[in-house]
């Protein structure tokens, strides 16, 4: 963060100033005691588990300067206020403000599925053009997105911010912190459509992001989304649109995948064309790589070294397509980070593109879908049978209809020998199964939404040592 006095502090969150007016921070901006540092600004958050007013004192003792709180404390100066996270949006404003009018370029990223990674490409590909703020992991919401403002100083030539939506003004609060010069629209699915009510809901929320621009930003909307390239009317800005679609401005030709199922495709933007080879799996993340390819052209990036640097570009945040070998040979993919119906059928695509003698899926519920979770998790079934999926292992009470659906399209039910729908009670049955089933060559994909926790399954299945050929069982 830029270095800022308590006095000045104050007066951006409408706070009252316990302590030093002249003190100042000059460290980050942390809501865990565990992380401060000297120089550090400790924000005292009430979440769930914890209230951050208990860790006063431990954020005095590793060094920060101050803190924002609901409360005077004898540990540290405080900067009062009645409620710390929308203290903790004024304050990025008011930051993000001084950093504009210092020449800041600020590009916001939303869509139903694929934000993150999105951000993480463009983050790459932007910091090959000059310094810059995109931090891993989803940091999209009322605190994450302020706390990566508040990474950015005055060296900090690009600002990449994610933001997510659980409801219709939510994105323009977002924007509201930080306006962005460059939106990126990616997609309409339907994740959280239990909140929305419907896709043109969803729609409509995620086109607050273009609405926010100024009238010499730049929209980059996704061609081939007809609810995305309708975001077009919405905006004074100037549009760039990305896709495959021969009318989209930043196109991407000839896509193939490896036998690891990472794309490759020629990019065609600014009337040139160049070979791109990414190191992220599957093909869904052409799309993926078009938006930040589109956006790093619209803050003046080349269309030669935005090709080049998203070839380097690679992975970021956890729990997203990683890939990892055991010892024995089989491959675990880690998409457990979230699901919806669409990066659900991504996932298997992706799976189905990878090499092995069989494709595993491991699925559990999909959540937040409202009315509809029956029948999208019954289709989810029918479309991983016909993805060729040889074992479909359902987890949970939510996944029931996975199986159900599977088993419709013709796989039987049974106990994991292959060509077979399995529903499984949790976690710990379904490693239990995993762990008789598997054998040498096998690529198993293992996704759900966040809540479910089916990371824990897929770190399981690769740490767990194989019996040695003829060992007891």
């Amino acid at each position: 963060m830029i270095a800022l006095t308590l006095g000045e502090i104050a007066e951006l969150v409408d706070g009252a100033l316990t302590g030093p007016a002249d003190a100042a921070v000059t460290g980050k901006v942390t809501l865990d005691s565990r992380s401060a540092e000297q120089g550090d600004l400790f924000v005292a958050f009430r979440g769930e588990r914890v209230d951050g007013h208990d860790f006063l004192g431990a954020a005095a003792a590793a060094g920060a300067v101050a803190a924002l709180s609901t409360r005077p404390d004898d540990a540290l100066p405080t900067v009062v206020v009645r409620d710390p996270v929308v203290a903790l949006g004024r304050l990025a404003t008011g930051v993000h403000g001084r950093l504009t009018a210092g020449g800041l370029r600020t590009l916001a990223i939303t869509g139903s599925s694929g934000k993150t990674s999105t951000k993480d490409l463009l983050g790459q590909v932007l910091a090959t053009a000059g310094a810059t703020v995109s931090p891993p992991g989803s940091y999209n919401n009322d605190i994450g997105l302020p706390l990566t403002v508040l990474s950015a100083d005055e060296r900090t030539r690009f600002l990449v911010l994610e933001m997510g939506a659980r409801g219709s003004g939510h994105i323009t609060r977002l924007c509201g912190v930080a306006r962005p010069q460059i939106s990126v629209v990616l997609n309409v699915g339907s994740a959280h459509l239990g909140e929305f009510g419907s896709v043109d809901g969803i729609a409509r929320a995620k086109g607050e992001i273009v609405e926010a621009l100024p009238e010499d930003g730049t929209a980059v909307l996704n061609a081939d989304d007809p609810r995305v390239a309708a975001m077009a009317s919405r905006t004074a800005a100037r549009v760039v649109t990305t896709g495959r679609a021969e009318r989209a401005d930043v196109r991407a030709t000839d896509v193939t995948l490896d036998e690891t199922a990472r794309p490759r495709f020629t990019l065609l933007a600014a009337g040139e064309e160049h070979p791109v080879a990414l190191q992220v799996v599957g093909e869904h993340q052409v799309a993926n790589a078009l938006s930040a390819a589109g956006a790093a052209l619209a803050a003046g990036m080349r269309p030669a070294d935005v090709a080049t640097a998203l070839s380097a570009a690679g992975a970021r945040s956890r729990w997203r397509m990683e890939v990892g070998r055991r010892g024995d040979g089989v491959t675990v993919v880690n998409d457990a980070y979230n699901a919806n119906p669409e990066s659900m059928r991504a996932a298997l695509a992706a799976l189905a593109g990878l090499a092995g003698d069989r494709r595993i899926a491991v699925l559990g519920g999909m959540a937040e879908l409202g009315p509809d979770s029956a029948a999208e998790h019954e289709r989810l079934g029918r479309d991983a049978a016909a993805a060729g999926i040889d074992l479909i292992v359902a987890v949970g009470p939510d996944a029931v209809g996975i199986s159900a659906g599977a088993s419709a399209a013709g796989l039987s039910a049974g106990r994991g020998a292959g060509g077979e729908s399995v529903h499984v009670p949790d976690r710990a049955a379904a490693r239990e199964l995993l762990s008789e089933v598997l054998r040498p060559g096998d690529v198993v994909l293992v996704k759900a939404s966040r809540s479910y926790g089916l990371e824990l399954l897929a770190a399981d299945l690769l740490t767990t040592t194989p019996a040695e050929p003829g060992a007891p069982a």
